[in-house]
């Protein structure tokens, strides 16, 4: 495999010719991607460095896959304009168990090093902490545009928020990374690798990033901002989802996720072949035609699936609507159960529902529809 293929929908390698020297040392490179557990799913934006990690181990090197369950508890602030809320440890953990599953819909999970940097980062000691917080300055960590700008209009930047490149380079150093991988947005974070890691005296990871993938709404897509394409979620969502995906898009698309250039001219075609691709990526060929019948029957002519989910109301009176959308119709999280109701996207029998504590009686025999896609009717145990 040539380096331009190691490298495809690369925005920065950096230092340039560094990762063509590497590779003449004849050994396997450690390709290092760090992910947040902020949500339940990875996203196709993740895919993108993924999809580099892939190129890496189909030529025989190793992607360490770092779950970063340790700094979820602080959140990256990258691109934010404000500090992140803190997730409880409880949801932290049931996220982290779902990645590496979903991750592996790209990743050769026998090529891949799985590894939770509550491993390393639980271990720091204050004394550790100081050593490496010498490594860099408060000026340069202001440097990045995010907290520069928080800074210039006087908005809450916490100590904790400030450590977070740091956290993230120790992972390099725990990992001995040879190349970090990552989107355009985290390019200050991986040159902090480098940084520390040659405090550590080791030699310093290479830094390749990619494009950030568009969502519908306009902005980088994220699990925590439910604008999102999971890479391993219900078929059917994931095609009526792709579908969405904006006419002008569909380059960014075609180029990052599916790795084309040669864009169909025809909108709709162009869209039915991006989301059979993602379909089928996730699970298999047999789950497109069923996912596009869906989609064209519940979707395009607006009528409900022919075969509606059975289930079983739980126990209690009233019940609480957002975990039993969660439970039941597959909705992430019960934050984005919340939103949807409050945006008008959760039906009973046809009807919105504003509520989020329904009494039994109205659930019993009712068909319960959230979003355009996913159904379900209710029976009493």
């Amino acid at each position: 495999m040539a380096i331009d293929d190691l490298t495809r929908n690369a925005n920065e390698v950096l230092p340039q010719g560094a990762l063509e020297e590497k590779l003449k040392q004849g050994r396997p490179l450690r390709v290092k991607l760090g992910i947040d557990v902020t949500a339940p799913h990875v996203t196709l934006g993740n895919g993108v460095p993924l999809q580099r990690m892939r190129a890496f181990e189909d030529e025989g090197h190793v992607g360490v896959l770092i779950v970063g369950d340790y700094t979820t508890r602080i959140g990256d602030p990258s691109g934010r304009s404000a500090t992140r809320p803190i997730l409880d440890p409880e949801e932290i953990d049931r996220n982290a168990q779902r990645y590496f599953e979903h991750a592996s819909t790209i990743i050769d999970p026998e090529k891949t090093e799985l590894r939770f940097n509550s491993e390393w980062l639980s271990k720091v000691d204050f004394a550790e902490l100081l050593k490496l917080t010498r490594t860099t300055t408060v000026a340069r960590i202001l440097e990045r545009d995010d907290f520069a700008k928080r800074w210039a209009e006087r908005s809450p930047i916490s100590v904790s928020e400030l450590l977070y490149p740091l956290m993230q380079a120790y992972d390099s150093v725990a990992v001995e990374a040879d190349v970090e991988l990552g989107g355009n947005d985290q390019l200050f974070n991986l040159l902090a690798g480098r940084d520390v890691m040659e405090a550590y005296g080791l030699e310093p990871q290479i830094a390749l990033t990619v494009d950030l993938l568009e969502s519908w709404d306009g902005t980088a897509m994220s699990a925590s901002r439910g604008n999102y394409i999971a890479l391993f979620e219900d078929p059917n969502d994931q095609f009526g989802k792709a579908m969405r995906v904006p006419d002008e898009l569909l380059p960014q698309y075609y180029r990052l996720v599916m790795e084309r250039e040669d864009v169909p001219p025809d909108p709709l075609e162009a869209k039915l072949e991006l989301a059979r691709f993602i379909v089928q990526r996730a699970h298999g060929e047999a789950a497109v035609g069923p996912a596009e019948e869906h989609f064209t029957r519940v979707v395009r002519r607006h009528e409900a699936p022919e075969d509606v989910p059975e289930k079983t109301l739980p126990a209690g009176d009233p019940i609480h609507l957002p975990a039993l959308l969660v439970e039941h119709l597959g909705v992430g999280s019960t934050s984005e159960a919340r939103r949807l109701i409050e945006q008008g996207g959760v039906k009973l029998d046809g009807e919105a529902v504003v509520e989020l504590d329904v009494p039994r009686a109205r659930l019993e025999g009712a068909t319960v529809q959230a979003g355009k896609r996913r159904f379900a009717r209710f029976q009493a145990a």
